[in-house]
């Protein structure tokens, strides 16, 4: 009987990021691990857009800001990298 070894490649946030810039498609980066992103559903997409408006409602008067999929955003505890479908930003320090 034999056995199948796969390998994993891994890269460097350093790689990911350089990628991303030049990149069609956007990708999430997982500790060592790039993923492409899938496209979304209608559904997806009509609830991503109420959750954004009732958050930038919700925020109108403070210091917080909302942002949609676009927003790359880092995990620093996670060696990771993420594009969510809403962030709230109340951090002055980016």
């Amino acid at each position: 009987m034999s056995s199948t070894l796969q390998t994993v490649n891994q890269i460097s946030e350093k790689e990911y990021l350089d990628g991303e810039k030049l990149s069609d498609v956007r990708h999430e980066y997982v500790d060592g691990h790039v993923y492409a992103m899938a496209g979304a559903s209608k559904r997806h997409n009509t609830i991503g857009v109420n959750l954004t408006t009732a958050l930038n409602i919700a925020s109108r008067g403070t210091s917080c800001n909302v942002y949609s999929s676009d927003m790359k955003v880092k995990m620093t505890s996670k060696r990771s990298y993420f594009y969510p479908d809403v962030v709230v930003d109340c951090n002055d320090d980016d």
